[in-house]
């Protein structure tokens, strides 16, 4: 693996993995043109662990709030001062255990059909296909009235709904922060709220996935700098496109994205 391989598919990950266009389906693309043939490892290990540290850093206030009082919950639910009832009470607590929920239906959606997604990587045409559906979606959150989103709490049926859309975005082309943000949306969550859970959301996913495929001979395949190098590098793109992104989704902009999907999806099929 070359170093500017690397560095170049940092820049993609980092970017597309928190703007809502796809960051599995621009590697494809790009892999592709670039002529790599097993990027795997480098996908889901280097360029992955690189946007997993920017979410822990960009949303530190709000996981470093969730440690403290999911902690502080649990003690008084075990001496018996609170039941686990009233965990609303307690927002953050709260968003602990509605993201451990969405983390479910995400799970069993990778378990049960990860041999189908895998297959799917080698094709720019699914890619075209599915990078057009998310410029529908994206396009979709325009229509999505401000009174209807006003909830500043999850809730059991939105954090499984988001779970599950988590999910479905496994397919390369399909946007995870974008159908996820959307979702969130649809479920009546503010635009804050919506953003910072579909992140949140994300990070027991990547980490879940990376110590899965985590192979240290692989890794010496790569070369331990360019895999450091891409770690590096979609970390502070990430950085960036996180403050993008969210900075978008509160203006009510998020929908601006929808073209350019629709641009990529079509030069997705045309290469292909």
């Amino acid at each position: 693996m070359d170093i500017k391989q690397t560095i170049f598919l940092g820049i993609i990950q980092g970017l597309t993995e928190f703007l809502p266009i796809s960051s599995s389906g621009h590697l494809v693309i790009f892999q592709h043109l670039i002529g790599l043939k097993n990027p795997e490892l480098l996908l889901d290990i280097s360029l992955h662990i690189g946007t997993l540290l920017a979410v822990l850093i960009f949303f530190r206030s709000d996981i470093k709030m969730m440690a403290t009082e999911t902690i502080g919950f649990v003690r008084t639910v075990f001496r018996k001062r609170n039941p686990i009832s009233e965990i609303q009470q307690f927002p953050h607590a709260a968003l602990t255990f509605w993201i451990l929920m969405g983390t479910i239906p995400t799970a069993l959606i990778g378990v049960i059909f990860n041999p189908f997604f895998h297959d799917m990587f080698g094709s720019t045409l699914l890619v075209g296909f599915m990078l057009i559906v998310t410029g529908v979606i994206l396009g979709a959150s325009r229509l999505i009235p401000d009174y209807f989103t006003k909830k500043k709490e999850v809730g059991l049926i939105s954090a499984m709904a988001v779970g599950l859309a988590q999910g479905v975005a496994i397919i390369p082309g399909i946007s995870r922060s974008g159908t996820t943000i959307v979702c969130g949306l649809l479920f009546g969550l503010n635009r804050d709220m919506a953003g910072r859970f579909s992140f949140l959301l994300s990070i027991p996913a990547i980490t879940g996935a990376s110590i899965l495929k985590f192979d240290m001979t692989g890794i010496t395949e790569i070369g331990v700098i360019p895999f450091l190098a891409g770690i590096l590098v979609s970390f502070i793109v990430g950085l960036i496109a996180l403050k993008i992104t969210m900075g978008m989704l509160r203006r009510g902009n998020f929908y601006y994205f929808s073209p350019y999907c629709f641009l990529a999806g079509i030069v997705a099929i045309f290469i292909h």
